[in-house]
């Protein structure tokens, strides 16, 4: 029962809201059902019918040290409770939902209950504009199967597989989330064009990065991207819309509670952040969240969500005098002036960085430890032929494009540990070792023992690697082998390789590390890592998985991926019913492992079997960090703005409505508090689309970190 001090508080919101008007006695007993905290805002949104159950209401401020946003979902009812927000400042609240165009905002303050009007979207071109981008992405089309084998312009070697693997979570759609408004409508500062495909060469010539993303779709893939990317945007501009329509969230999916913060900069994109250890979600509770901006900066945003203020840290080199840090394959990652002026920038250079932080994780201790370049690519002595060191022994290395880094928060002390491997994602190992798993490493699995580096300071002799090699011999031991693309020999073993490892997975109990493999050259699947034997297992994705990018392992030892062919992918190595090596175990020895779980939206036009989710990483949540249980695989939404999580066999879609065009590529998980409840946990990401301009709010717009929460109904409080 409610104190008498809660009911007065209930009935003064009540009697403040009606004002100039007297709301009906049935509407006044519903919104004082409503109950807040001083601390909330809370209400009814109603349309023309009645209440609107599943649509989004948002209260956002600029009164803070950082523009801050809480999002929530209305029940069956049309009610709604926008728990804790920050006292003593205004925000602007406002609904939106499918069907619906946004509502006019209103002021409020916590405290305060208030009744929203939704707004009939007046036509289907006005409710399609706040469809996610997979609706609009979509509607692009995919070359008939004839075209393919070098009767056209498409080159010999691209498949219908590999053309779309390119055009789901590789090449332009792993950076950019195409679909939103930006990117289905061609800016009037461009000029005009004869064709589509003129517009869209004229477009990717702009980028910070065009010289390379010209040389992928026009040269590797024959110029015919344009030509199909150009026939989409020209049908969108003739004022075509797409044929399937988006549901309101519905269940679980009105639990969600969403908060989000500005940071980094306006020209700066955010690869990731780090927010706890992986292996223990309580380190670091309530404290800072640690951004990286990869190619675009060396300034490492901190955000912190108590006090909602953003800070920086400028991430040094070992070697001052080194040059701007490369992407792969060793190129700038930033042009000195693009091919053409941007429409949002000109022609200028609004990247530059050395250490290519592309994402880090945190230890027991709450350390960040970073993929970060900390020299220039060419390895010391130790690393390569000649040298004593064991791993070099028996695989010298004579390049590296990116190590490690260290910051501890206590004492903002950067460390710099130079690596013989290059480094993409770093994940701990279960080990007493502390060891550090890095994916990236090309040739070979790279590793760091971080206890014996804390004991000793010499990353020398904390660091190893060996190459991939497959048991093919079947001895259980590391032989001679065949070098990758040789045939088979008789009593040796094969090494394997092509782009290597992508997302870096250490088993929780049996000490093996996965990786995804080959996600961008070779064939594809995952590959398995014995640190012990220093022998590997690879098991290549089936064709109908068409590829795999970012993977998790759940502690039951399955394997989950963002596919290629719009699902998510699971391998479990105990289902296989041949040997794991020997001369047949070369990759396509345990199709019966693999199973694909349909993402939602819809696919493109021949294959709507398949979503044209362009998903960018998998995450499993082996804590409850979220509230949908332990041992939940969950993928970044790329296309649908947001997050969807595998539970009880069902898709559970997790969208982020505002800004539109949210685009992720990690998340993290942290308990907080774990006796608060849902209040004491969440998941956290940021906003990762390498064009943040390209997102609703346009230019001036900043990244966004997202935390993320499940509570048990929508309108707990």
């Amino acid at each position: 029962m409610k104190s008498s001090k809660t009911f007065h508080f209930l009935l003064a919101g009540a009697c403040f809201t009606a004002l100039p008007g007297l709301l009906p006695a049935q509407a006044i007993a519903q919104q004082a059902a409503v109950a807040i905290d001083k601390d909330d805002i809370g209400g009814v949104v109603r349309g023309p019918k009645g209440p609107e159950a599943g649509v989004w209401v948002i209260a956002e401020t600029t009164e803070l040290p950082t523009k801050f946003a809480k999002i929530v979902v209305t029940d069956d009812k049309g009610r709604y409770v926008i728990p804790d927000l920050p006292l003593n400042v205004n925000y602007q609240v406002w609904v939106r939902g499918y069907g619906l165009v946004d509502s006019p905002k209103q002021r409020a303050r916590p405290g305060q209950l208030l009744n929203l009007t939704a707004v009939l979207a007046p036509n289907a071109a006005a409710a399609a504009h706040y469809y996610s981008a997979i609706y609009w992405y979509s509607m692009m089309k995919i070359p008939p199967a004839k075209d393919f084998g070098g009767s056209t312009a498409i080159p010999k070697d691209v498949t219908l597989e590999t053309w779309r693997h390119r055009m789901n979570n590789t090449d332009c759609i792993g950076c950019h989330q195409l679909g939103q408004e930006s990117t289905r409508t061609i800016p009037a500062a461009f000029g005009e064009f004869k064709t589509g495909a003129e517009a869209w060469t004229r477009r990717v010539m702009s980028g910070q990065t065009g010289p390379w993303m010209i040389n992928r779709l026009g040269n590797q893939l024959g110029a015919v991207p344009f030509q199909y990317f150009g026939d989409w945007t020209d049908r969108v501009a003739k004022g075509e819309l797409p044929k399937a329509k988006p549901q309101r969230p519905s269940g679980v999916e009105r639990n969600v509670v969403i908060t989000s913060w500005e940071w980094g900069t306006d020209k700066q994109f955010l690869h990731d952040l780090i927010s706890s250890d992986r292996r223990n979600p309580t380190v670091n509770p309530y404290g800072p969240l640690y951004g990286s901006p990869e190619y675009s900066s060396d300034d490492i945003p901190i955000l912190d969500p108590k006090t909602h203020t953003v800070s920086t840290f400028k991430m040094t080199m070992a070697d001052p005098n080194a040059p701007e840090s490369f992407g792969p394959p060793f190129h700038a990652t930033a042009a000195a002036k693009p091919l053409a002026p941007s429409a949002y920038w000109g022609d200028e250079k609004i990247w530059a960085q050395k250490a290519n932080n592309h994402n880090g994780m945190l230890d027991r201790k709450g350390r960040a430890w970073f993929a970060a370049a900390v020299r220039g690519t060419d390895n010391p002595a130790f690393c390569k032929k000649g040298s004593d060191h064991p791993s070099a022994k028996a695989f010298p290395l004579d390049i590296s494009g990116r190590q490690v880094s260290m910051l501890d928060p206590k004492t903002m002390k950067y460390s710099h540990l130079d690596t013989c491997f290059g480094t993409h994602h770093p994940q701990f190992g279960y080990d007493a070792d502390e060891t550090l798993w890095l994916s990236g490493s090309g040739p070979v699995a790279g590793w760091i023992n971080t206890k014996l580096w804390d004991e000793t300071g010499d990353v020398v002799k904390a660091q190893g690697w060996a190459p991939w090699v497959l048991d093919t011999n079947g001895n259980g031991k590391v032989d001679d082998y065949t070098d990758p693309g040789k045939p088979g020999e008789a009593g040796k073993d094969m090494r394997v390789a092509g782009s290597g490892p992508y997302a870096v997975m250490p088993h929780p109990t049996d000490g093996s590390v996965w990786y995804t493999f080959n996600v961008f050259v070779g064939p594809p699947g995952f590959i398995r890592f014995d640190p012990k034997t220093k022998l590997s297992e690879f098991y290549a994705i089936p064709k109908e998985g068409i590829g795999v990018r970012g993977g998790d392992i759940d502690k039951n030892g399955v394997l989950w991926g963002s596919g290629s062919n719009g699902s998510l992918i699971s391998f479990d190595r105990r289902k296989c019913k041949g040997p794991l090596n020997g001369p047949n175990a070369t990759g396509n020895h345990c199709p019966e492992g693999f199973a694909y779980h349909r993402y939602p939206g819809p696919g493109f036009a021949g294959f709507e079997k398949d979503s044209a989710e362009a998903s960018y990483y998998t995450w499993v949540d082996h804590h409850n960090t979220l509230g949908l249980g332990e041992n939940i695989p969950i993928s970044t939404a790329n296309l649908n703005d947001g997050f969807v999580a595998l539970k009880d066999g069902k898709m559970v879609m997790l969208r982020i409505p505002y800004p539109l065009g949210f685009f992720a590529k990690g998340l993290d998980g942290r308990i907080d508090d774990p006796n608060a409840g849902w209040k004491g946990r969440g998941l956290w990401s940021t906003n990762g689309d390498r064009t943040p301009w390209l997102m609703e709010g346009g230019k001036g717009s900043k990244p966004r970190a997202v935390h993320v929460q499940i509570r048990p109904d929508p309108l707990a409080k």
